[in-house]
């Protein structure tokens, strides 16, 4: 997600259509090229030498623009393959004081392992698919080693203080769902609901998957961009997010509509 961030910071999101196929167009890309050196890259950081400065580098994120075509979409050779059924949980909290608690919880597939603690009936997560086996990969599997996760509790902070508390569940798709929440409301001017409501699309294994929400003719000039699409079997993650008003302390709650959620307060 911070990767895609750093991509996507490179481009005027503001002066475009936040339903329309630009966007939607230079999100695909960022996602294409951070999933990529996601898969090369990221690995438990206390178990192998992950290059974290080069991956958050305002140098990295120039490079990883410069394959970045604004009217085409890009080469998907080596695009990453993807599971879609996860079972995950998200929840966010914030106190009177502003204290956050960005909180997220997965079995990973469904089910998990499939196998259940006899004495609570608790499944076992089967989070060990996310390894790779090739000895020479960062990723590779080994005892007492983090697998490579899609899990991703958010928060940004404004130095010390949280002003969003937010996840977006949906196994891949996380990264690109934090990233689409939040330029909806930097760049677009969003309030917390809208940028969970607003429809969604997703790249990967070379198609791009869209949403009911998305336009026919934003779907017909992403078709001339050269993507292949697909409309979504099933709504693109889930969000929840509150917003901390860092002068009034005013808190603004948004929750998904496309799963199970609700926003409350007391």
């Amino acid at each position: 997600a911070l990767i895609m961030f750093n991509i996507l910071k490179r481009f005027d999101l503001s002066g475009l259509d936040p339903n329309g196929a630009k966007r939607l167009h230079l999100e695909a890309e960022a996602a294409r090229l951070a999933y990529l050196a996601r898969d090369k890259f990221v690995a438990d950081p206390t178990k192998a030498d992950v290059p974290i400065d080069m991956l958050l580098s305002e140098e990295f994120a120039d490079q990883l623009c410069s394959h970045i075509d604004v009217g085409k979409a890009g080469d998907p050779t080596g695009a990453y393959a993807l599971e879609r059924h996860r079972d995950t949980v998200y929840l966010s909290v914030v106190d009177k004081d502003g204290n956050a608690v960005s909180f997220i919880n997965s079995l990973y597939q469904g089910f998990g392992s499939g196998i259940a603690c006899p004495n609570t009936g608790v499944l076992f997560q089967n989070r060990g698919s996310g390894f790779v086996i090739d000895p020479d990969h960062l990723n590779c599997v080994a005892p007492g080693k983090r697998p490579l996760h899609t899990i991703i509790p958010g928060m940004v902070t404004n130095g010390q203080q949280a002003t969003i508390c937010y996840g977006v569940m949906g196994g891949g798709y996380q990264p690109v769902g934090h990233a689409h929440v939040l330029t909806n409301i930097w760049d677009f001017g969003m309030d917390v609901q809208e940028a969970i409501d607003s429809p969604r699309a997703f790249y990967y294994d070379g198609v791009l998957e869209v949403e009911e929400g998305i336009p026919d003719a934003v779907r017909a000039e992403l078709t001339d961009m050269g993507y292949v699409l697909k409309e979504s079997s099933m709504p693109l993650g889930g969000g929840q997010m509150i917003m901390i008003d860092p002068v009034s302390g005013v808190l603004s709650a948004g929750s998904e509509p496309r799963k199970d959620g609700c926003a409350l307060a007391y």
